[in-house]
């Protein structure tokens, strides 16, 4: 019964967020506090709840909910799209170092996620870690893109991102 419920409230969150519609969005951040009280150590519905404050403009309040569901043992699909909401979410709220910390745990975690990488390479940023936040998005359009220029030139690219300093002595 209880992840019947979930599934639903999931729905309409989902629906709530394609159409922005912050009423609808708020009764389901509602519905799943109310769920929550019941269900305090349920990790799901911790990073449900957090995901219904993300997509509410509610980024700083979702914090304790993501890391509530990440100490409880998330799992999977629902691990995946935490650890980027939650590092997303640290990078915009200034919290650089959380930010990095989860995102590459995240990279290393579900290294075929490329939306978790970019995340990554703007908390680098913010961290002042230019290079390798240039390195990053570098590998990642390279490896990603079906522009025939960029396909032309991708080895030499690719081979001035371990070193983005070198020059011609």
């Amino acid at each position: 019964m209880i992840r019947d419920d979930l599934k639903k409230l999931i729905e309409r969150r989902e629906e709530g967020r394609a159409k922005q519609d912050q009423e609808f969005l708020s009764e389901v951040r509602r519905d799943l506090l109310e769920l929550l009280v019941d269900y305090p150590d349920d990790a799901e519905i911790n990073y449900q709840t957090g995901i219904a404050h993300d997509n509410s403009g509610l980024g700083r309040e979702a914090i304790p909910y993501y890391e509530r569901a990440l100490e409880l043992g998330l799992s999977g699909p629902d691990l995946e799209r935490c650890l980027m909401g939650l590092g997303s979410t640290y990078r915009y709220w200034g919290f650089y170092e959380q930010a990095v910390e989860t995102l590459r745990r995240g990279a290393k975690e579900f290294p075929e996620n490329r939306a978790i990488q970019v995340f990554l390479a703007m908390a680098l940023y913010n961290s002042q870690s230019y290079k390798e936040s240039v390195e990053l998005l570098i590998t990642n359009v390279m490896e990603t893109t079906t522009d025939e220029k960029l396909q032309y030139f991708k080895r030499g690219i690719l081979a001035y991102t371990e070193d983005l300093d070198e020059k011609a002595k």
